[in-house]
């Protein structure tokens, strides 16, 4: 008999009490904008920032309008102008090669290997074809590559590191948290994140002059001193001058709704894995399916799952995802030929130069992908995964068969 999932893989949590109680005061006393403040009150953006500031281990952090917003202005920060080129994964969302496009610079693809981590051996390469002295490196869906060696690599290259963390906050390599590598680290609170404010963005760094430049950008104009987690006054003194706004403040509303998040983040965190390792183990030696193998130094938060159908057509792969479809479940498909919702490929972003990379596409083709919100119970993944399970055995066989008969086997 077929089972069926009547849950939706787009439906979050709801917002903690005390966030919707801190969402509240913020809407009743109308002090929404960041920098309007009352005599002996601090806005609850700087408050966030000061608290992911301290959760993190980093100098300075700053409160931003998205993740894709603080991407961009860590490139600029950084110093990255039109002209330059920028590495970055071929295996990641628009939004990464966007915001090097948006500052003028051109991005240079590396491979994606089977882990779904960036290729080293491949990075080494385009770093000395390319000279791009930039990597914005994507830890895309939560798979966190050898953190160690890729900033032996960049360092011996006088490689810049921005990680985009969007999907790894509260995730460790060996130990470290996940954005504690670069020279700056980008995260999101876009809904389908770790914290839910509808949109938003953090940046943190420990380079002074970085974050000065960061935080004019976002539109501080002098106000800057009333930020918690910034570099001194000292350094803007040049900067104030120097440096663009192009504003993209997060505001108090959003900051209150998730200081709350901040606080429960560990919890959270554990449950997702908890439901991942449900459907990882519901999956386990399936013939045709690949499972991401995830190191030991690894410690991951995985709030979505992926895994490879690895040298199937792309018939019986959209057959899968049709048929797993009409159980309930929803998986993505990252090597369709048109990009479709939020998937595409490194060659779907027209406006940026690419070459074919053999090995890399191969992974591509192969990649399936399901986000695994907190509103499933463990129930709900141990039947997704049995779904997923019978669905991609069922067109595995069919083409096996299928092929066998025209072979004649």
């Amino acid at each position: 008999m077929t089972e069926k999932f009547a849950g939706s893989f787009t439906q979050q949590e709801p917002i903690p009490e005390e966030g919707i109680k801190a969402a509240l005061r913020v809407m009743r006393n109308g002090r929404l904008h960041r920098y309007n403040v009352v005599d002996g009150e601090e806005a609850e953006a700087a408050l966030l920032e000061q608290e992911f500031s301290d959760y993190m281990g980093s100098k300075y952090c700053l409160a931003v309008s998205s993740g894709g917003y603080a991407i961009a202005t860590a490139l600029r920060a950084i110093g990255v102008r039109p002209g330059d080129k920028v590495l970055t994964n071929a295996f990641t969302l628009a939004p990464v090669p966007g915001a090097i496009a948006g500052v003028g610079a051109v991005p240079v693809f590396v491979g994606v290997t089977e882990s779904l981590v960036i290729d080293l051996d491949d990075l080494k390469e385009r770093i000395e074809q390319s000279g791009a002295k930039v990597l914005l490196l994507s830890h895309m869906r939560g798979h966190i590559c050898d953190m160690d060696a890729l900033m032996k690599i960049c360092d011996a290259a006088g490689v810049q590191v921005i990680e985009d963390c969007a999907h790894t906050m509260g995730a460790r390599w060996n130990g470290v948290l996940s954005g504690r590598h670069g020279v700056m680290a980008c995260y999101s609170t876009q809904t389908y994140k770790h914290m839910n404010s509808g949109e938003g963005g953090l940046l943190i760094s420990d380079d002074t002059e970085a974050m000065a430049k960061a935080i004019m950008m976002s539109g501080s104009y002098m106000l800057y001193a009333r930020h918690k987690a910034a570099p001194p006054p000292e350094a803007f003194e040049t900067l104030r001058y120097e440096t663009p706004n192009m504003s993209g403040r997060m505001d108090n509303l959003r900051a209150a709704i998730l200081r709350p998040q901040l606080r429960d983040l560990e919890r959270q965190c554990a449950a997702w894995n908890a439901r991942y390792k449900i459907v990882e183990e519901g999956l386990q030696n399936l013939p045709g399916l690949t499972l991401i193998q995830r190191p030991e130094q690894e410690a991951y938060v995985a709030s979505s799952f992926q895994f490879l159908l690895l040298d199937w057509s792309g018939v019986a792969i959209n057959e899968v995802v049709s048929r797993c479809a009409a159980c309930g479940v929803e998986l993505k498909w990252f090597g369709g030929a048109e990009p479709t919702g939020f998937t595409s490929r490194y060659d779907s972003w027209r406006y940026a130069p690419t070459t074919p990379m053999p090995t890399s596409d191969r992974v591509l083709r192969g990649i399936m992908d399901m986000r695994l919100p907190l509103t499933f119970s463990l129930d709900d993944c141990a039947l997704i995964s049995r779904v997923i399970r019978q669905e991609v055995s069922a067109v595995y066989q069919a083409h096996n068969a299928a092929a066998d008969e025209v072979t004649g086997v």
